[in-house]
């Protein structure tokens, strides 16, 4: 019978998986760094090996999470599609993550934005804010939204309409089943490419 040998990067994603659904469960103040190794299944020690303290755990996870999610807004952007179907892919990039990790989407919401330490320190968020002010640009130089919107304030009303949806879903204050999701992403979508549309 083979044994698997695992990498020391799949050792350290499988530590960070046992502590997203650690953290969901149990919150992040209250999850002790033996209760992320019993649910990775690894030895207490291994995970000091790859992370100092459950700080930089937690950290970890909102970095490699904005990361991927930023790779994903970059590539909808090099497509060069017309600005508004960029934007449907944008808000169905951010939107679908409550679908695919809802456990993610509940330590990002309930921990690390509202963890100030952690905001001052990372750069990721404002480049998502940047990414939207873009396409919004884009959109006004293509003739598909208004020249008079301001881009850079319409992508942080994007983005706070985007995080509170998945605080909403988070809380449990509105219902988040697939098909709503699929409802929040057609909603939003109309209530910002008609608000931005360029008047003839």
């Amino acid at each position: 019978m083979a044994v698997r040998v695992h990498s020391a990067e799949d050792r350290r994603r499988q530590i960070l998986d046992a502590a997203v659904r650690a953290f969901a469960r149990r919150g992040y103040e209250a999850c002790r760094v033996g209760e992320i190794a019993t649910e990775a299944g690894v030895a207490y020690g291994l995970v000091y090996h790859y992370f100092h303290s459950k700080e930089e755990i937690l950290e970890t996870i909102f970095r490699d999470t904005w990361n991927l999610m930023l790779e994903a807004i970059e590539a909808v952007e090099a497509l060069e599609e017309p600005a508004d179907v960029q934007l449907r892919k944008v808000i169905a990039i951010v939107l679908r993550t409550w679908k695919v990790n809802p456990d993610l989407v509940r330590v990002l919401v309930r921990e690390v934005t509202r963890t100030p330490h952690l905001q001052s320190e990372v750069t990721e968020i404002q480049q998502a804010f940047d990414a939207l002010e873009r396409i919004v640009a884009r959109g006004q130089e293509q003739g598909v939204f208004g020249r008079e919107l301001e881009a850079k304030l319409v992508g942080w009303s994007l983005y706070g309409a985007l995080e509170e949806l998945l605080t909403g879903w988070v809380m449990g204050q509105l219902p988040g089943t697939d098909d709503d999701v699929l409802r929040a992403e057609r909603s939003l979508f109309a209530l910002f490419t008609r608000g931005l549309a360029a008047r003839a």
